[in-house]
């Protein structure tokens, strides 16, 4: 069932219609979230709200893009599927819980073997890290917790960025262990090594 369109209600109005029809529901219910058909985005707030009902059982999720919002509600398991065919691979990666796609009428093997390659906890556990990285400017975040590593010497940044704050490392630093690899597999990993290996292979650093 869609957002209401039209209308453009607020969103606790979202929240009140859906608490009421999906109350004299006799079938559990999927909301259809897009904004670019409907007039009315949802906050992710909205969103947790929406996902506590009983009833509700996911949300097709086809905001036109992957936004901080989309990183956030996969990351914390909300039962969000791919609703925009182009973005799918995407959000099966980032750990979504399946796709509810027009494309799929056609090469639906194909779609359902992609979906099954990415594995869903890996992609949460990675999105969730992803998320951590870029709580505070990049690479604030990832230099602190290269430094925090012995990886890099000191973990400055040229103003106008600031060091990354501690509670952000810790942050990431505990999305890093939940994602079960601590540091890069197979490489030297000496700050000097490191630096090395950045700059040959972006061919400039920060």
């Amino acid at each position: 069932m869609p957002v209401p369109y039209f209308t453009r209600p607020s969103e606790a109005g979202v929240v009140a219609r859906f608490e009421r029809v999906v109350a004299r529901s006799a079938v559990p219910m999927i909301v259809y979230n897009i904004p670019y058909r409907t007039g009315r985005t949802l906050s992710a707030d909205t969103v947790r709200r929406l996902a506590a009902i009983p009833g509700v059982v996911g949300f097709k999720h086809a905001v036109g893009g992957i936004d901080a919002d989309t990183v956030a509600l996969v990351g914390e398991d909300v039962p969000l599927y791919a609703g925009d065919d182009v973005f799918a691979p995407a959000l099966f990666a980032m750990g979504a819980r399946g796709g509810i796609l027009a494309s799929a009428h056609l090469g639906t093997g194909r779609w359902a073997e992609l979906f099954r390659a990415y594995g869903r906890r890996l992609g949460q556990e990675l999105a969730a890290l992803a998320a951590a990285l870029f709580g505070e400017p990049n690479p604030t975040v990832i230099k602190a917790v290269l430094h925090a590593q012995g990886r890099i010497p000191t973990p400055d940044v040229r103003l106008p960025l600031l060091a990354a704050s501690g509670p952000a490392r810790e942050t990431a630093l505990r999305a890093l262990a939940a994602s079960g690899d601590t540091q890069d597999r197979g490489r030297d990993r000496t700050p000097a090594a490191y630096a090395t290996a950045t700059i040959g292979e972006t061919g400039k650093t920060r």
